[in-house]
């Protein structure tokens, strides 16, 4: 292994999850990663800055992204928002848990540098001092450079039932950075959180590791080769498609779905502790986020534009402009309103959020899954207002960005921009549309909308006809590679 000051050290970001613990605002069409849930940026942007690294250490590469097809556009469009250019973005064809996604990270990685070090993260953790973290970082070098394979133990500050634990082993001298790890502890019960607690002997799993790539793979091998050879199949089959990694679906399918903690790390015996206590959070539930937002002396932490009278040790968020949500002597809960959904309950009982998904699943709601704002790798849209023959949309396309080339069987549209130009294709005549002009698509013609500006472009669509789902697409042509039938 190179020396301290010229490893390459590769953060690998896994954007997978579909956090249903913090419904309404985190949806399977746009999971808590990529939600401005702490501050302006989002937890991925976050993520992707703290290993941008501290403006002294120059070490850091570019990050290795592994998400689903179906954020590969957002993942790059948060990461340019920032100014972070990824060094890979690889697709998995579906999700198989951490073990196959961290297991293609570190093969993609060992391909190209066998020295490489690897520090693997959720990219929904906050973590508010990176500077502290990426310290606790080097403090793990050491012993990566013995092939040890380095995990992150949170200092638990309270009887926490939402976390697995870490048990070191017996006291030792810390003056290397690291501790040893006796083994891996489950989800407790809240006494059995609380004797760990007092026993100052348990960390919390944050579950981020720091290893050589060759390491991981070669504790992949030892532990879990049912998840090593499709794999490795799939990476080797894997395509380049837009500048994204595509991993081959048939051979990905085939690995067990399964977490890297169950694959591996709970049986390997390699594995060191740095210990971390300068705040971390995996933010896995409303009552979380209460936490790590800071409450005022009430205990009553505000977002958006909420208010509060006589309430204590309450969350209200509002999600729209167009809304305010107020309590009145409220203690204990947690409300969240959205344009489409609002959750109400007891803060304690936050980790029973995910039973509220489940219930509008069964009941077919699309509130389950599915947020009101649409984002599409061109942009968004939202539904203004939907009637029995007719929709309202209003539409936002990046600039540069070009929806597909495409028409309709079953509606006409109407479009009324109302920020920035739009240029219009309708058959054979393309037009430049701008504030307050409006133009008509027949049914069934052959149509594009592009922003040719450097702002973002805003028009109102208004859309008549019989079927107005948006499955009724014939696609022509588009930059993004998306099949017949795919959104926007």
């Amino acid at each position: 292994m190179t020396t301290k000051n010229s490893t390459k050290l590769y953060p690998v970001i896994l954007c997978g999850g579909s956090g249903t613990r913090l419904w309404p605002l985190s949806r399977k069409s746009y999971p808590k990663q990529f939600v401005p849930l702490l501050g302006d940026t989002t937890l991925f942007q976050q993520a992707a800055q703290r290993f941008a690294g501290d403006g002294e250490q120059t070490e850091w590469q570019s990050p290795v992204i592994v998400t689903g097809a179906d954020f590969r556009f957002v993942v790059t469009e948060q990461l340019q928002e920032i100014g972070i250019d990824p060094g890979a973005v690889i697709i998995e064809p579906e999700p198989r848990n951490t073990a196959p996604a961290v297991l293609s990270a570190a093969l993609y990685l060992m391909a190209s540098d066998r020295d490489a070090v690897m520090v693997v993260a959720p990219s929904d953790h906050a973590i508010p001092n990176s500077a502290a973290f990426l310290a606790a970082v080097r403090r793990g070098l050491p012993a990566v450079s013995e092939g040890k394979i380095v995990t992150f133990g949170i200092t638990p500050d309270r009887p926490e039932t939402g976390y697995g634990y870490l048990e070191l082993a017996a006291s030792q001298d810390e003056s290397g950075g690291t501790r040893d790890l006796l083994r891996f502890v489950e989800k407790p019960d809240v006494d059995k959180a609380q004797q760990m607690l007092n026993s100052g002997n348990f960390l919390w799993n944050a579950g981020i590791f720091l290893a050589r790539a060759a390491d991981m793979v070669e504790a992949f091998r030892q532990h879990a080769p049912d998840v090593v050879g499709p794999v490795t199949q799939s990476l080797g089959k894997a395509v380049v498609d837009l500048g994204f990694l595509r991993l081959a679906p048939d051979d990905y399918a085939a690995a067990p779905s399964i977490s890297v903690d169950y694959a591996v790390m709970e049986k390997a015996d390699n594995l060191a502790v740095v210990p971390f206590s300068a705040g971390w959070s995996d933010l896995g539930g409303w009552d979380a986020v209460w936490r790590e937002q800071g409450p005022d002396q009430d205990g009553v932490a505000l977002s958006g534009p909420a208010e509060a009278i006589d309430c204590r040790d309450t969350l209200l968020r509002a999600e729209s402009e167009g809304q305010v949500l107020v309590g009145i002597g409220l203690e204990n809960i947690v409300a969240v309103a959205m344009p489409d959904a609002v959750l109400v309950a007891p803060k304690d009982r936050a980790q029973d959020v995910k039973k509220a998904v489940d219930l509008l699943k069964k009941h077919k709601r699309p509130q389950a899954e599915i947020l009101p704002r649409d984002y599409r790798p061109w942009g968004w849209y939202e539904t203004l207002v939907l009637g029995g023959r007719f929709q309202v949309k209003r539409i936002v396309v990046n600039p540069g960005a070009a929806l597909s080339l495409q028409s309709h069987h079953h509606r006409a549209e109407h479009w009324i921009v109302v920020e920035g130009t739009a240029k219009v294709t309708i058959d054979d005549k393309v037009q430049l549309v701008t504030e307050n002009q409006s133009v008509y698509i027949p049914l069934g013609a052959v149509h594009r909308m592009e922003n040719p500006g450097k702002l973002p472009m805003v028009l109102i669509e208004v859309q008549t006809g019989s079927y107005l789902g948006e499955d009724d697409i014939i696609r022509y042509e588009d930059i993004y590679a998306r099949g017949q039938g795919a959104k926007g």
